[in-house]
């Protein structure tokens, strides 16, 4: 070929050519995907849940000073225990806050050496998140459904000796816990227990009556202390001035 042919074809060939990259441009890159990746392994697994009503909302059965310290100290705390559990042993990222709960007592799902963390934290989290959803206003109390009220009739004979029964297991629970009506997986009744410390009905190889919960008290003295003092039963009877059916 003639030297006019070369030259044109090398032209070509070379507008044809992707440019090189730019080196600049390449270290950047490279420097904001490792950023985005440290922060992807560093963002926290849990996060506090925002509440659907203020802290006085619920006044004046439940104090805005009890709800606000209850939520942004106490809650929060599980929260960042779970975090922290989580950085430790990074396989409790592959169960979410549901299953890890139906996972405590489970070795084969949950390590021994963080079962204990997971079960006081993971617990609490979730009860927690789960407690605050059962919670309205006072005025917006219209009481069950009439198929939720039918539940409970069949259960219980009326929602009076529901209320009795409920009132009486969070009641007895010795020292730090929780109060459950919830619905049995077995027969899918409804049916009342209490759990102690963070423990909940999800914790099937732990507790002594699994079910899913429908509705949920806690009887720590951080949830009602600075209002009720010793008056358990007081804190009681008023939750069901706040339940949000």
């Amino acid at each position: 070929p003639s030297q006019h042919t070369r030259t044109t074809g090398t032209a070509v060939a070379t507008e044809l050519a992707p440019s090189p990259p730019d080196l600049k441009d390449l270290a950047k890159h490279r420097q904001e995907s490792e950023e985005k990746s440290k922060e992807s392994m560093s963002a926290p697994a849990f996060s506090l849940p925002a509440l659907h009503y203020d802290y006085s909302a619920l006044e004046p059965h439940i104090d805005a000073t009890t709800m606000t310290i209850h939520h942004t100290k106490h809650h929060n705390t599980y929260v960042n225990n779970m975090n922290a559990v989580c950085q430790k042993d990074a396989s409790l990222l592959s169960l979410d806050l549901v299953a890890l709960n139906q996972k405590v007592g489970d070795t084969s799902a949950i390590s021994a050496d963080v079962m204990t963390t997971v079960r006081n934290n993971g617990g609490g989290h979730w009860n927690h998140s789960f407690f605050w959803t059962v919670l309205g206003k006072p005025a917006d109390n219209n009481g069950p459904s009439a198929e939720v009220k039918g539940a409970i009739d069949a259960a219980f004979g009326s929602f009076d000796q529901m209320q009795s029964a409920f009132n009486a297991a969070a009641a007895g629970r010795f020292g730090s816990g929780w109060a459950w009506l919830g619905v049995d997986a077995a027969s899918k009744g409804l049916v009342i227990t209490s759990t102690p410390n963070q423990d909940n009905p999800l914790m099937t190889a732990v507790v002594d009556k699994p079910c899913i919960p429908i509705l949920g008290l806690d009887v720590w003295e951080h949830a009602y202390y600075l209002k009720y003092q010793n008056k358990r039963p007081e804190y009681i009877q008023n939750f069901w001035q706040v339940v949000n059916w």
